[in-house]
């Protein structure tokens, strides 16, 4: 990547950074796009958790991967610590594997 894509790319995002703040108090949004911007938010995360679960690239990365998001979904869902969820999510797919599960 060039530098001029660089400085351009950095140039952008303090912009819209900077915006933010600015130009908050300028506009109004109505409380219907309020809410429709907190579903969209969640939706994207939910894409964004469900491809990396599932997916490597194109191809469908097996049954441990998702089989421990699913433990640290519930762990999580259920108010554990952090480090309890991520350490039984990572042994469950790990022992799987183990076992000879992909």
């Amino acid at each position: 990547m060039s530098w001029v894509a660089i400085i351009a790319l950095a140039v952008g995002t303090y912009a819209l950074r900077f915006a933010g703040p600015v130009l908050r108090e300028r506009l109004t949004v109505s409380e219907t796009v309020k809410r429709y911007l907190t579903l969209a938010a969640v939706a994207l995360l939910a894409a964004l958790i469900g491809t990396a679960a599932l997916l490597d690239g194109t191809e469908f990365v097996g049954i441990a991967r998702p089989a421990g998001v699913l433990v640290g979904a519930v762990l999580a869902w259920r108010k554990l610590p952090f480090v309890v969820v991520v350490v039984a999510a990572a042994l469950t797919a790990a022992l799987l594997r183990l076992a000879g599960v992909e």
